[in-house]
């Protein structure tokens, strides 16, 4: 098989990984940051029970991402480690923090109310971190080479914390429509009521964004505005989305809501994509550019195609054995 068919492959999985990990561990982080808002604590613990037996296993996509794109494309890492090593650290600190703290809470009575805002915190800065690197990833890198020359700080600019922000309000939504789905009574009620608002917080965000980025990136500006394409369908299903969340929270559906915050995220993400698409470390270095040898991303696809089918199905499994409501006074803790 040649280098550019396996380069092909391997960004189709990293890919797969990453939004597997947006989409699984995403409504987990937004309960934390939806955390101090709650009702009161009954919500608080119907919020973490609700995730309590599948919040970890969530984050393997994580982990095969990173590993993945360590793996197949090494040289990735010689910009992006130098130039969001302030970042990645603060989003790992986050979901390490966090993780700390939904296990003591469940153990802790006089100080819950500590580790209630641990957990609050470490999702918000795991989250606006996230959202930071991906809008590091769209303005670009100053680079010579694979050589990353810029500074330590220069990841984080106005638009990169718009796109922190917009993540957050984003986990958030996500994170009140998975809690639609698992609740009941007055705690469903509450996330019916925020849940519009913030539909309106992301829809603002992605305007901002939509309108900014172009004059960030003159490639960008060519792929959507050059000529008419296909692309311009992503966005479109994505406001039908936002439409549809909208409509069905309304209604007072239980399922949909989330699943179409699901697919707002899915074709946003794939915009994103098509805007950069083939380049994996900008401004102009492509996926081939930064790919290892044949025989590496050979011996590793051997063993990731192995692993990724286990997973699926254990994570599969899970999410059926824990399917239904969760109520205040029931957990697995």
């Amino acid at each position: 098989m040649q280098t550019f068919d396996l380069s092909l492959i391997w960004a189709g999985i990293i890919g797969f990984g990453v939004i597997m990990y947006v989409l699984m561990d995403g409504f987990d982080l937004g309960l934390g940051i939806l955390f101090p808002f709650a009702p009161d604590e009954d919500s608080r613990d119907v919020m973490m029970n609700s995730v309590a037996p599948i919040w970890d296993g969530n984050e393997t996509w994580l982990v095969l991402g990173g590993a993945g794109l360590l793996g197949a494309f090494p040289l990735v890492y010689s910009v992006f480690l130098p130039a969001l090593y302030i970042g990645v650290f603060l989003m790992l600190a986050g979901l390490i923090f966090r993780g700390v703290a939904f296990e003591f809470r469940f153990k802790s009575k006089r100080n819950r109310h500590w580790w209630n805002r641990a957990f609050c915190w470490g999702s918000a800065v795991a989250t606006f971190a996230q959202g930071a690197v991906v809008g590091t990833y769209i303005q670009g890198f100053e680079t010579e080479g694979f050589v990353y020359v810029g500074g330590a700080l220069d990841w984080l600019t106005p638009f990169t914390v718009l796109t922190g922000l917009g993540m957050m309000a984003g986990y958030s939504l996500l994170g009140a429509t998975w809690l639609i789905l698992k609740s009941e009574g007055h705690v469903q009620d509450w996330a019916y009521r925020i849940a519009p608002r913030l539909l309106a917080a992301v829809l603002v965000v992605f305007a901002i964004i939509s309108v900014w980025t172009p004059f960030i990136d003159g490639g960008v500006r060519e792929r959507w505005f050059g000529e008419v394409s296909l692309i311009w369908l992503l966005p479109i299903l994505a406001m039908a989305c936002a439409y549809g969340i909208h409509r069905w929270v309304k209604l007072r559906r239980e399922g949909m809501p989330f699943v179409a915050t699901l697919s707002m995220f899915v074709f946003t993400y794939l915009g994103l994509i098509a805007s950069k698409w083939p380049v994996i470390v900008p401004p102009d270095h492509t996926i081939w550019d930064a790919a290892s040898a044949p025989e590496s991303q050979l011996f590793l696809l051997l063993g990731v195609l192995f692993v990724i089918p286990i997973v699926l199905t254990y994570t599969a499994w899970s999410y059926w054995v824990f399917r239904g409501k969760v109520r205040a006074g029931e957990g697995y803790h």
